[in-house]
């Protein structure tokens, strides 16, 4: 076998249609497009979201809110969750020991929130904090540092 013996398989290939070549060819006539109408002529382009003069998915639904495309989106942690960590022994808290203790994921804006009450003394990295879970770590000598 030599690479100008081999064809491919019979039956795996088709001849192209050529459309509007007159009427010995069976696609004469119309050229496959049916009779008249928009989709019959040249130049025909669908708006989008079309559906043949009924009235569209996107005006038959109702509309409402707002997606604001600046939001900032942070994996909330509460102090009840850094008290337990505190109780593991950890008086130095930053993102990593938060993703190690499964409580945020990599990549996560991190916001520490007053949710729960905090005894130990902790020094706490994080993007954000609420003003009351700032303050609570302050009030037992401990220190928030945001990112």
């Amino acid at each position: 076998m030599k690479l100008h013996n081999l064809k491919p398989a019979c039956g795996s290939t088709h001849s192209r249609r050529r459309i509007g070549r007159g009427p010995g060819s069976g696609l004469g006539g119309t050229s496959t497009r049916g009779h008249k109408g928009a989709k019959a002529r040249s130049g025909y382009k669908k708006k989008i979201g079309f559906e043949g003069g009924q009235m569209p998915l996107q005006r038959r639904l109702p509309k409402f809110g707002f997606k604001n495309i600046n939001r900032v989106e942070y994996q909330p942690i509460n102090l009840s969750s850094l008290q337990k960590l505190a109780e593991a022994n950890i008086t130095t808290i930053g993102i990593e020991e938060m993703i190690a203790a499964g409580l945020a994921k990599k990549g996560q804006l991190v916001k520490v929130l007053s949710n729960g009450e905090l005894t130990a003394k902790i020094d706490v990295t994080a993007n954000a904090f609420s003003k009351s879970a700032e303050a609570a770590i302050q009030a037992v000598g401990g220190t928030a540092t945001k990112l």
